[in-house]
């Protein structure tokens, strides 16, 4: 079978932007006054953003061994994405922020206020994605396949 998790992934990425552009515009707006400004952030974040959204589910694809070593449950694996994807994000946004305000407290100001709202949408998103089973569905299905052959032959 052929592997869709490209797929996946790069659907996670489009609609997590979706969610964290929108969030990012009404902090920026917030924070700055600036509604021009808040939307040249949103604007540059979707390309940052995309491209380091995508890779970065591509290193925690990549790790699927803590997922599958029964040592993380996909609650604690959501959380360490969660806390990963911030970090990485958080900077993002400060520098854009910076460098299109110009003005670095406006950018760490921004910054701040999203590692509350964007890890909380973040976990919800990947709560939401963890259901879904679009690129995936073979690899579970093939779990499940294993699990009954486990639990059969006991």
């Amino acid at each position: 079978m052929k592997d869709r998790s490209y797929k996946r992934h790069l659907a996670k990425t489009i609609t997590w932007r979706i969610v964290g552009t929108m969030d990012t515009f009404f902090l920026a707006w917030m924070i700055s006054g600036d509604p021009f400004a808040s939307l040249k952030i949103g604007l540059a974040e979707v390309i940052t953003k995309m491209t380091l959204y995508y890779f970065h589910e591509r290193l925690w694809f990549k790790g699927e061994f803590l997922a599958s070593s029964g040592k993380w449950s996909s609650r604690k694996r959501h959380f360490a994405k969660t806390i990963s994807w911030r970090i990485v994000g958080t900077v993002d946004t400060m520098l854009l922020a910076w460098i299109i305000t110009g003005n670095p407290v406006t950018g760490l100001k921004i910054g701040l206020a999203e590692v509350v709202t964007k890890m909380l949408l973040y976990y919800f998103h990947e709560r939401a994605w963890y259901r879904i089973d679009y690129g995936v569905a073979n690899k579970r299905k093939s779990k499940k396949s294993k699990m009954n052959i486990l639990t059969s032959n006991k």
